[in-house]
């Protein structure tokens, strides 16, 4: 679904490539997650996928295809909701249709109420985002990708800013989505122990510039609760991946 053929990226306030090199593979439908220390480049990574920076060098294919010139091909969520408060959770799930301009008005709002219903938010279409709990919120904006119609999800630390109850409750919720949906999710966090309880597999920032994602197989099946995050091979792959970041700090 998504492949970096040896992408190479460097911002002009840098002197050095922050991605020099990269190569990775995303299989369609899976679940993988990015980790690595703030300022690593991670959301860097989103942004060449999404065409908000241009890359130096390589190529980028989605559904085996090069992404230049393209749109629609992903959706990124954020690490805020960037919902527009003066526009009802209906209006602001309709902006990506919109954008693209082929869909009649009776269609789009066909289409936001479904999508509402789905991520359990029926009856809060004509509310707007001030009414809504951070929760909510979260649950709008990720409505709001899904429906730019798209199979690939960038979803950038979407949860970070959430209490920890709220958070966990939207890790459950998100994978419940996933599982019942299977798009294809890369999924920025800095937590840990939240990469491997939503992950098939999670990709680690060894070093920067970014030249290479070390790749780790999650060691449990789906569907999950949280009941397997106690599990041996669970822990050890926790502390496994703590201890890879914390080496990366220190350096």
């Amino acid at each position: 679904m998504l492949e970096f053929q040896k992408v190479v990226f460097q911002y002009d306030s840098e002197d050095f490539n922050i991605i020099n090199g990269l190569s990775f593979q995303i299989e369609k439908g899976e679940f993988v997650s990015v980790i690595g220390p703030s300022g690593c480049g991670k959301s860097t990574i989103f942004r060449l996928v999404g065409q908000l920076l241009t890359r130096k060098a390589g190529e980028i294919l989605v559904g085996g295809e090069r992404i230049d010139g393209r749109r629609g091909y992903c959706g990124y969520m954020p690490q805020r909701d960037l919902l527009f408060p003066w526009r009802t959770v209906r209006d602001n799930l309709c902006l990506p249709m919109e954008v693209r301009g082929d869909v009649s008005r009776a269609e789009m709002d066909r289409r936001a109420e479904e999508t509402l219903a789905h991520v359990g938010l029926s009856g809060w279409g004509d509310k707007r985002p001030d009414e809504l709990s951070g929760g909510m919120r979260q649950r709008a904006a990720f409505a709001r990708t899904l429906l730019t119609g798209s199979e690939l999800l960038l979803l950038d630390e979407p949860f970070s800013a959430l209490d920890f109850l709220t958070r966990i409750t939207m890790q459950e919720w998100l994978l419940g989505q996933w599982e019942n949906d299977h798009k294809t999710v890369l999924f920025i966090t800095h937590d840990v122990e939240e990469a491997i309880f939503l992950s098939g597999r999670v990709l680690v920032v060894e070093e920067t510039p970014i030249c290479r994602l070390a790749s780790f197989e999650v060691p449990a099946p789906y569907p999950r609760t949280r009941a397997c995050l106690t599990e041996p091979r669970m822990l050890a792959l926790r502390e496994r991946l703590i201890g890879m970041l914390r080496r990366e700090v220190a350096v």
